[in-house]
């Protein structure tokens, strides 16, 4: 493979990260409306933690970065969905390691900078309501890069 093909294989993923973010993003609004959870400030909490110059301890930089975050993360982890083609991983199985590496990533950074303590302290609720959203996001960027890989 040249770098023009794995660039591409990034791109589609990015592309592909993007509309995942959007899906996500639509479920949480939609199960935030039915259970009245309040939004996750983790994105920005996570972005305060890794900036220079940001307090993670801000409500105002942490609710400052939370958006920005949220989409980059979902946008750049798009890229892995990509690698997992350059790589010949593939279709429902390229989307599922792509769900396990990105939930336990996640889980992973989470708890090293301090956030939320390791998955299995979590409430039921809140480990069904993160791994609902990972789930909807890496399902619906699978299937994206799926069809933006067979596009002529």
């Amino acid at each position: 493979m040249d770098n023009k093909e794995l660039l591409g294989a990034l791109s589609r993923g990015m592309l592909a990260g993007a509309v995942g973010t959007v899906a996500m993003t639509i479920s949480e609004r939609l199960e935030m409306t039915a259970t009245g959870r309040s939004g996750s400030q983790v994105p920005g909490e996570v972005g305060a933690h890794l900036l220079p110059g940001k307090d993670p301890g801000s409500p105002s930089d942490v609710a400052g970065l939370n958006g920005a975050v949220h989409w980059a993360h979902g946008i750049t982890m798009g890229a892995l969905r990509g690698a997992f083609d350059v790589a010949g991983l593939r279709g429902p199985q390229a989307s599922l390691a792509h769900f396990a590496l990105l939930w336990g990533g996640d889980a992973a950074l989470y708890r090293f900078l301090g956030i939320a303590e390791v998955p299995w302290h979590w409430s039921i609720g809140d480990l069904a309501t993160d791994l609902l959203h990972k789930g909807v996001y890496a399902g619906v960027t699978g299937a994206t890069y799926d069809a933006l890989t067979s596009s002529p």
